[in-house]
């Protein structure tokens, strides 16, 4: 996607200082909350920073990618279901499976649906299937969908074509999807892209939705939102990857990602913030399946904004609940990645003082895991293994942060519930024997009282 000449943004934004809350130490402040381990069976319970909790917030869904063999995908075997109040584990998918280096089919990454009871994950060749298919692969992959009540009830969500003698079938893709989400209306899938038949082409952004239009025997027709230039071959302003996607409003009419850039020099590259507006009425059907030496292109009225121009960008960007803000990572002066906001409207071509990045965290440690709390009023994220609370309403509060662990420990892939009301992530823990760690699952309740006690 060729983004134009930015001469005259350059020099606005060298003219014009980000809107940037200044944040001193006197806004910080420690309030440890009590943590509770959640699983403890000797196996893996990856939460992978995805939407594992139910509609109800009764149950985390969960992974057990390295339990056995490597961390390879490939080599996960289950997907399963935690009981929050009990620990009772309950396997959803376990198909049969091989392992090794050479390993299928690999089940892993997986979401629960916003209203129904079903999740969705990636899913690579059957046992059956690896002959024709080969093995797991990330151009070699699709989505699935199980029944969350433990019955096994399978749907097959995207069609995968990678028949070289004609085009693609239309609404199939040639490759492998990842990182399904839904839209939180459920209504669309976004996901990330490696396209199989042309792998000179770097991993992009895709959706899909449901319609009688769907190849025969799956649910959800397949597009892409974004077609990259080919590795290596872009020039200034045109970008060779898209990754880091989360949708930003309700209905799934914005997903914002990160993009690799080429940079103005034409030799280097930037990674900066982009969202993709995806028109709620868009004709899905409008978009080029591609051939084997065609890529694959989007359904027409998708258009591509550029929002920073600056920056280096990291992680996964998050919209917040109401669709109106972008929270995403950035590197500041010394190289810390910290929390930043924007407008979700914003575009790098119409600068204006209002829509430019805003730094909410002052930090001396890089911040991951970034998310929402639903009131959009706070930013969670890990930093050095602690979680962190960040007051994000623009307000004299903007920017207060509060550690609710303080220690040592090393905790990972943060999520919210959908009520607000726990925080969920994995750390790592010994067996009864101390000989081998397991990553399991805890939760933290916030104490809301002691929380808003910081503000003014």
């Amino acid at each position: 996607m060729r983004v134009q000449d930015f001469s005259r943004i350059l020099s606005f934004l060298g003219a014009t200082a980000l809107c940037i809350s200044c944040i001193s130490q006197k806004n910080e402040f420690v309030m440890v909350m009590h943590e509770t381990q959640v699983s403890f069976s000797e196996k893996n319970h990856a939460l992978d920073n995805n939407d594992n909790f139910s509609p109800d917030d009764r149950y985390l869904c969960y992974d057990t990618r390295g339990t056995i063999y490597n961390e390879n995908l490939a080599n996960c075997k289950s997907i399963e279901k935690i009981e929050i109040a009990t620990g009772r584990e309950t396997i959803l998918w376990e198909p049969e499976s091989v392992t090794g280096e050479e390993a299928a089919p690999g089940v892993a990454a997986v979401s629960w649906h916003p209203t129904e009871n079903k999740v969705i994950f990636i899913h690579g060749p059957l046992l059956q299937e690896v002959k024709e298919r080969g093995y797991y692969g990330i151009r070699n992959r699709t989505g699935v969908e199980v029944s969350a009540d433990g019955k096994g009830a399978v749907t097959k969500v995207d069609c995968r074509d990678v028949s070289t003698e004609r085009s693609t079938l239309p609404g199939a893709h040639r490759g492998g999807t990842h990182r399904h989400e839904y839209s939180r209306n459920g209504k669309r899938i976004g996901f990330t892209y490696d396209d199989f038949l042309l792998p000179q082409y770097d991993r992009t952004i895709g959706f899909m939705e449901p319609g009688e239009s769907a190849p025969v025997g799956y649910t959800h027709y397949f597009t892409v939102l974004l077609k990259p230039e080919e590795t290596g071959k872009s020039k200034p302003g045109e970008i060779e990857k898209a990754y880091g996607d989360s949708w930003v409003d309700h209905t799934g009419t914005m997903r914002a990602f990160i993009g690799k850039v080429r940079a103005e020099n034409g030799l280097d590259y930037d990674t900066a913030l982009f969202v993709a507006d995806v028109p709620e009425n868009l004709d899905i059907t409008t978009a080029g399946s591609g051939d084997k030496t065609h890529y694959p292109t989007p359904p027409e009225g998708v258009k591509i904004r550029r929002l920073t121009h600056n920056l280096t960008v990291h992680g996964i960007v998050r919209g917040s609940p109401d669709g109106r803000k972008i929270a995403f990572l950035a590197e500041d002066e010394n190289k810390f990645k910290q929390v930043f906001v924007i407008d979700s409207k914003a575009d790098v071509l119409l600068p204006t003082a209002e829509n430019q990045p805003k730094q909410l965290s002052r930090l001396t440690s890089d911040a991951s895991f970034i998310r929402w709390h639903p009131s959009g009023n706070w930013i969670f994220a890990v930093v050095n293994g602690n979680i962190v609370a960040i007051y994000a309403r623009e307000d004299e509060n903007f920017g207060k942060t509060v550690w609710l662990t303080n220690d040592k420990k090393d905790r990972t892939e943060l999520v919210v519930s959908n009520n607000g009301k726990l925080l969920a992530y994995n750390m790592m823990v010994p067996d009864e024997t101390g000989s081998r760690l397991y990553k399991q699952i805890f939760i933290l309740e916030p104490e809301w009282e002691r929380l808003h006690s910081v503000l003014k």
